[in-house]
C-alpha cells in the first residue's frame, strides 16, 4: 500500500514538474516577439530575394533592399531572374512588420537592365550602395556582371558613382563591404568565372584595388556576407545547400566552421534551405536574413526544373517564388555558430 502511495506521489509530482516547465516555458514565449513567417513577400512580382537590412536615421525606421525577381511573370528560360529592380520594404516597429515602399531608379544608361543582390552601409553620414548590374535581359544564366557603387544621403534618392574596375571581362557578383581592423575596407565578391569569393580593399569606399588569390574556395557558392560578432569577423556564404559559415580574427584568414540553414524548416514558406543571407546586428543578438523558394519543397532547387516547365516553356509561378525569413544566430562559449530556424526567439531590431 506505502509503495503504490509513493509511486502516486512521485509520479504526480514528476507531472507537477513537466507542467510547470511548460508553462514556464509558454510564459517566455507569449513574451517575446517573434516575429512573421515569411516575414516578407513582394506584392509587385512575387520574388522578394537577395536581402539587406538597414537603419534610416532620418526617417527612423528599417529599410529591407532585395532583387525583385519577376517571378509571377510567364517568362521563358531565366528571363524572370533579369530585368529586375531592387525593391524596398519599410518597417517602422522594429522590424515586425514590412511595407512595400517601391523601388529604386538605379538606370544610368538606356535600355531595361538588370540589378541584382544590393548591399548598404553607411559612412559619415553618406550610404553606400554596392549593387550587381547586367545590361540587358538573359534567357540563360549570362551576361557579365558588374559591381556597381551609389550613394544617398536618404536611402531613396542614388546617385551613380561608377562601375568598379576590378576585371575587365569576368562577371562579378554579390558584393559585401565591411571594414578592416587595419581601417582599411575589404570588399569581397564572387568572381564567376572561377566560381568563387575574392576581395577587393579600399582606403575611401571609391578607389578599389584586388587582393591577390582567392579568398574563399572550398566549395562552389556565392553571395558571401561579412559582419563582425562576438570578437570575431563572419562570413556566410550561399553553398547551395546551405550557408557555409566561416570565422576570422583580422578578416583576412578564414576557417571553415560548417553550414547552416541547409535543412527545411517548420515554419511557413521555411521549409527549403536558406539562400543569400545577410546580418543585422543588433547589441549582443544577431539575425540572419534569407531567401527561400517554398515552392520547391523536397524535389530540390535550380537545375531540377526538368518536367516543370508547361506547354509554353514557362516554369509555373509555384516554383519561382520566393520569400524573406529571418532567424537568430548564436555563438556558443567555443566560438561556434549555430542556427535553429526552427527556434522561438526575441525578435526587436532597435531604434538607433
Amino acid at each position: 500500500m506505502k509503495k503504490n502511495i509513493w509511486k502516486f506521489l512521485i509520479g504526480f509530482i514528476a507531472i507537477l514538474i513537466v507542467s510547470t516547465t511548460m508553462q514556464a516555458q509558454e510564459n517566455r514565449e507569449a513574451q517575446m516577439r517573434i516575429p512573421k513567417a515569411p516575414l516578407f513577400r513582394d506584392p509587385v512580382h512575387d520574388g522578394a530575394a537577395d536581402p539587406v537590412v538597414i537603419y534610416n536615421e532620418k526617417e527612423k525606421a528599417w529599410y529591407m533592399f532585395y532583387t525583385n525577381r519577376r517571378a509571377n511573370v510567364p517568362t521563358q528560360g531565366t528571363n524572370w531572374c533579369y530585368g529586375t529592380h531592387i525593391g524596398v520594404a519599410v518597417s517602422t516597429d522594429n522590424g515586425m512588420n514590412w511595407e512595400y515602399a517601391g523601388a529604386l531608379d538605379l538606370e544610368f544608361e538606356r535600355g531595361t537592365n538588370t540589378f541584382w543582390a544590393p548591399h548598404v552601409i553607411q559612412h559619415k553620414g553618406k550610404y553606400h550602395l554596392f549593387v550587381t548590374y547586367i545590361k540587358g535581359i538573359h534567357e540563360t544564366w549570362s551576361g557579365i556582371g558588374k559591381i556597381a557603387h551609389y550613394t544617398s544621403k536618404n536611402l531613396w534618392d542614388w546617385k551613380f558613382r561608377g562601375l568598379i574596375p576590378l576585371a575587365d571581362n569576368d562577371p562579378l557578383l554579390d558584393a559585401t563591404v565591411y571594414q578592416k581592423p587595419d581601417g582599411r575596407w575589404g570588399m569581397w565578391y564572387k568572381n564567376g568565372r572561377i566560381g568563387y569569393t575574392v576581395e577587393a580593399v579600399s582606403d575611401d569606399l571609391y578607389h578599389w584595388t584586388n587582393v591577390p588569390g582567392v579568398t574563399i574556395d572550398d566549395v562552389p557558392h556565392e553571395a558571401p556576407f561579412v559582419f563582425f560578432y562576438k570578437q570575431y569577423y563572419w562570413m556566410l556564404i550561399d553553398q547551395w545547400t546551405g550557408l557555409g559559415v566561416y570565422r576570422s580574427k583580422d578578416a583576412d584568414k578564414w576557417e571553415k566552421q560548417g553550414v547552416i540553414l541547409q535543412k527545411g524548416g517548420t515554419r511557413k514558406e521555411d521549409n527549403v534551405r536558406a539562400s543569400h543571407p545577410c546580418v543585422v546586428v543588433a547589441g549582443d543578438k544577431a539575425y540572419v536574413f534569407y531567401f527561400t523558394h517554398p515552392g520547391w519543397g523536397k524535389e530540390g532547387g535550380w537545375g531540377n526544373e526538368a518536367g516543370k516547365v508547361d506547354e509554353a516553356g514557362v516554369l509555373p509561378h509555384i516554383y519561382r517564388r520566393s520569400s524573406i525569413q529571418v532567424a537568430e544566430l548564436k555563438v556558443d562559449e567555443a566560438g561556434i555558430m549555430t542556427c535553429d530556424r526552427n527556434a522561438p526567439f526575441d525578435f526587436y531590431l532597435p531604434n538607433n
